[in-house]
């Protein structure tokens, strides 16, 4: 491939830093902030050796393992090996999670909405956008792996030193770079956005599965996966270079690959084929609703079966708990709550609420799915016809109120399965499943914020930023002390610990109520506003 496939590959970088001026500063602030105020955390609450290592000797636990990887330097864990095990894995999730989304918006989004021909038409070179967005998404991570390690060397924590911190920041910077070529790959087999981020999700999601599974079960698995090799790191303990360079080495095989498909490829193809529609619709797809949930059937099965494996995963580890947790006095004196229930079950109670929030995903995509047509002008055709816009508007409700029982529940189904088999005594099927469901009307509250965002017409971004700060809050909210009047800021704070409370019905009644307040809301501004709006 000559030059000339790379004209005017720099005025189009420039271009995409111009379109997400806003969007890559935040990310990367919000990565700054949230791991410099945990940094600091863990130094001033635990300041003693003593202390550290009370708390590493809780964290052997499979069911930990699975959740947030395997430790490293539990023998002496300072508050720089105590970083990495807790935060590094989760952190290098969300990083994978940005990383798709802004690649597959200035590849196969800017393509099905006719922004690549355009660009073509110009004098440009054929592989000018697709460059221009790997260079842009390269220089993000590196400049977030640079702020971040000298953000951690500059608190002046003692086991953070500079090689140590600039591996960490090296470590978030190369699985962004990685999940960025491999979206670039998928987004030339796909022939859709839609397509293309399916496929990414599911790369992101089996990699961190596998890593899981091999972490607890043989550590050989965990080298099948990205999160796995970057681990291997072993950051703050013995700051291993060498996994960090091989991600890098692969993600740069990954990106040419993708470049040369790009080059063959026609535009809006794909590689792999699709499959021919139905000659005559369904008398469901004749109607708006089923219209509606056919348009994401695909979405709602994959992510229905990424979050069975995923509670399937958390609750194949369960086996061990009580006997672990019953060796460690600290853990006795910090998990029993409450007389009579099992340890193991009140540590399922932790790992629920983390799992209603993964659950919730998909369910504010549903909702979230009529501004992506609306900007498509598809939503104009269909409001031609004799539809109301609050009927309109009102069957994407139900859809991701569908939705919301199939993902919640699919996460509740997987965990009891595999933790009802796991554990052989004193837990049962029922508990295991209540400990999930009951975090239904939280995600019906972030359903709720989604459809007022939808009625406003714009700030969408906003009900994403909220449910990332109810994650923060439940993830992070015992190692930062939020004061009580923040957590009570996420609805997923108000739902009752089944079984170690009692179920709260007025709770409950008041957030379904709180949900269902929002949404009458959000319909009455979508009658009034504009379309585009």
């Amino acid at each position: 491939m000559g030059k000339e496939y790379f004209s005017q590959s720099g005025r189009l970088a420039r271009l995409i830093l111009r379109r997400d001026r806003l969007r890559i500063p935040i990310w990367i602030l919000g990565f700054l902030v949230m791991s410099l105020l945990t940094a600091v955390a863990f130094d001033d609450l635990y300041p003693s050796q003593t202390e550290r290592q009370q708390i590493a000797s809780t964290m052997e636990n499979p069911a930990i393992t699975a959740l947030i990887g395997p430790g490293y330097g539990l023998d002496n864990y300072t508050e720089g090996a105590m970083m990495a095990h807790q935060m590094l894995a989760m952190t290098l999730l969300v990083i994978g999670i940005m990383s798709i989304l802004l690649v597959v918006r200035h590849t196969r989004a800017d393509e099905e909405d006719g922004r690549i021909e355009m660009i073509r038409a110009l004098p440009s070179g054929r592989l000018s956008n697709m460059s221009a967005t790997l260079i842009v998404m390269t220089g993000t991570f590196i400049v977030l792996a640079l702020a971040m390690g000298y953000g951690l060397y500059a608190l002046g924590i003692e086991s953070m030193g500079l090689n140590g911190s600039m591996l960490y920041g090296a470590a978030l910077g190369v699985t962004g770079i990685f999940f960025a070529a491999t979206t670039a790959l998928f987004a030339q087999l796909s022939q859709s956005s839609k397509g293309a981020t399916g496929l990414s999700f599911l790369l992101l999601g089996v990699a961190y599965l596998v890593r899981a599974v091999g972490d607890v079960v043989n550590s050989t698995i965990s080298w099948f996966s990205p999160f796995g090799w970057v681990l291997e790191s072993q950051v703050f303990v013995n700051n291993y270079w060498w996994p960090v360079i091989m991600t890098l080495v692969l993600s740069i095989l990954i990106a040419v690959v993708a470049l040369y498909l790009n080059a063959i490829r026609d535009l809006g193809a794909g590689f792999l084929p699709t499959r021919n529609g139905r000659r005559h619709a369904t008398p469901l797809s004749q109607s708006h609703i089923g219209l509606t949930l056919r348009l994401q059937k695909t979405s709602l099965i994959s992510w229905a079966a990424v979050l069975f494996i995923f509670g399937a995963t958390y609750g194949s580890v369960l086996g061990d708990t009580e006997t672990y947790f019953a060796e460690i006095e600290m853990m006795k004196e910090f998990m029993a709550t409450k007389e009579g229930v099992p340890m193991t079950l009140q540590f399922v109670t932790m790992i629920a609420s983390i799992m209603a929030i993964l659950s919730t995903i998909p369910i504010v995509m549903a909702a979230f799915k009529l501004k992506k047509e609306e900007k498509k002008n598809r939503t104009e055709q269909i409001l031609s016809t004799a539809i109301s816009r609050k009927r309109f508007l009102g069957n994407y409700m139900i859809v991701a109120l569908i939705a919301s029982m199939i993902m919640v529940g699919s996460s509740a189904i997987g965990l009891s399965v595999a933790g009802a088999s796991a554990i052989k005594e004193g837990v049962t099927f029922t508990e295991l499943f209540q400990a999930i469901m009951v975090y239904l009307p939280a995600a019906w509250v972030m359903l709720g914020v989604a459809t007022l965002f939808l009625g406003l017409g714009r700030l969408n971004g906003l009900a994403w930023l909220y449910l990332g700060f109810a994650f923060v809050i439940i993830y992070f909210g015992g190692i930062l002390k939020f004061p009580d009047w923040v957590k009570k800021l996420s609805p997923y704070e108000h739902i009752a610990s089944v079984p170690l409370e009692d179920f709260d019905w007025l709770g409950t009644m008041v957030l379904t109520m709180i949900a269902l307040g929002l949404m009458f809301i959000g319909l009455t501004l979508y009658r009034r506003r504009d379309i585009k709006g």
